[in-house]
């Protein structure tokens, strides 16, 4: 007899209100058994997406009941540390979107805790990881069939941002799935990041000022750009072009039902990270969930590259007042091997 991993999701916005449909409907061998969310009418609609599950306010809480086996954390970022504390301590394997905490120098401390354990619990939801075009992409690189990689080329476009949306957060928010996924896609870490701005989008909102062109030195030489644009109104949008020394291979093009009507071609795209990402998402949250259930508890990326991501992000916001940014060089301790 089989019995389904007990999962607590922290946080029951617009993310984490996706993860719980998402493994109410989608996913196998877990059950959602517990929503900590401190708006009791958020928690009450949370809830009846997961029929069964309790609500809590805190998440020590939920904790102290005996209502979850794993932590998923959907909160904003800055919610992070105070979740991943609790359930640490507890021991409980978790899943935390990105970013793991907003700065390096809680992402440090949050990898030293973790570090206590008898091995990694925590994994970070990069999802673009387990996107089945990003996966092909990466074959590719390793595979050489191509010749060695010389450029990557990105964009990442929105249709709009809320008022809330702040001029750190095209980093901190946006590029900072790129400072993830490119250094897994090439296997070289950042070396530098540097900042461009084009002449600014006249639908920017007035606090806003992008789209802007973020230019990252890989280790291994290669060169990476990356258009970030949040006003730019069509549709969401993300691409990746790579260049070899044989050839170009991209992905991330829109897909399904065209279009030949009143002289016009026509292809629906993304207007959410929701639906482009949709794939990804159950990917990874299964995946998760068959390593917590076979004991290895992570499957994919860790706490140490949630840290080093902080580091990217933390260039990359210094890289808005100008100049070319180096990134902090960090030796991967042996507990993360």
């Amino acid at each position: 007899m089989t019995t389904d991993l007990r999962i607590g999701v922290v946080g029951a916005g617009l993310m984490g209100a996706d993860h719980i449909a998402r493994i109410t409907h989608r996913i196998s061998g877990a059950v959602v058994s517990a929503i900590v969310e401190p708006d009791p009418g958020r928690a009450a609609a949370a809830a009846e997406k997961a029929p069964g599950a309790a609500t809590f306010s805190r998440v020590e809480d939920a904790i102290a009941a005996g209502a979850l086996d794993a932590v998923l954390i959907a909160t904003p970022g800055q919610f992070h540390e105070p979740v991943l504390v609790p359930a640490l301590e507890a021991g409980l394997p978790i899943l935390c979107e990105k970013p793991l905490t907003p700065d390096s120098a809680t992402s440090w401390d949050i990898i030293q805790r973790e570090q206590k354990l008898d091995k990694p619990h925590i994994q970070i939801g990069f999802m673009r990881r387990f996107d089945p075009e990003y996966a092909a992409l990466r074959e590719l690189i390793a595979s050489g069939d191509a010749g060695d990689l010389v450029m990557v080329r990105g964009v990442h476009r929105n249709p709009s941002v809320p008022d809330s949306y702040t001029q750190t957060m095209l980093i901190t928010d946006s590029v900072v799935h790129e400072f993830d996924v490119i250094p897994w896609l090439a296997d070289s870490a950042i070396k530098s990041v540097e900042i461009k701005f084009p002449r600014r989008n006249t639908l920017t909102p007035e606090h806003l000022r992008e789209p802007i062109l973020v230019i990252m030195e890989l280790e291994n030489g290669v060169l990476v750009d990356v258009e970030m644009n949040v006003s730019v109104q069509f549709g969401y949008q993300v691409g990746t072009e790579a260049v070899f020394e044989k050839g170009i291979a991209r992905i991330g093009q829109p897909s399904g039902l065209q279009q030949w009507r009143d002289g016009q071609f026509s292809i629906k795209d993304h207007t959410s990270f929701t639906t482009r990402f949709a794939e990804a998402y159950d990917r990874q949250i299964q995946r998760w969930v068959n390593a917590v259930t076979d004991g290895r508890l992570v499957d994919g990326p860790n706490a140490w590259d949630g840290f080093l991501v902080a580091l990217a992000c933390e260039a990359g916001v210094r890289a808005l007042d100008g100049g070319i940014v180096p990134v902090e060089a960090a030796e991967r301790p042996a507990f993360y091997a």
